[in-house]
């Protein structure tokens, strides 16, 4: 249960790195949305994390995590930001996602 717990964490850090790029470019109106998302998103994200250390040591936890983070909002960038994905970019998100799957694969 505890990968499933940070994997969901790690896609919450997906979230608020969403949040807080989404309240930079729109109204401030529609900021507070976006501020409130990105708070809710952080103590989701936090509160999993901690739930998934219970059974996965905290090394390998939080270093999947932040690959996982990491790699989904690069992802997200180039989606939905029209950030350029040019070939280096995608050969090194490529090697943080092995990465992150070797440290699930040697972790006990």
């Amino acid at each position: 249960m505890g990968w499933i717990y940070l994997l969901l964490a790690s896609l919450f850090e997906v979230g608020f790195t969403f949040s807080l790029s989404k309240a930079k470019v729109v109204s401030t109106t529609e900021s507070y949305y976006w501020y409130i998302s990105f708070g809710i998103c952080l103590i989701l994200g936090m509160g999993l994390l901690v739930k998934a250390t219970q059974t996965i040591p905290m090394g390998t936890a939080y270093a999947i995590f932040t690959g996982i983070g990491a790699a989904g909002t690069v992802l997200v960038g180039i989606l939905v930001f029209k950030e350029p994905a040019n070939a280096m970019r995608i050969f090194f998100i490529c090697t943080l996602i092995a990465s992150v799957i070797g440290l699930k694969a040697v972790s006990h």
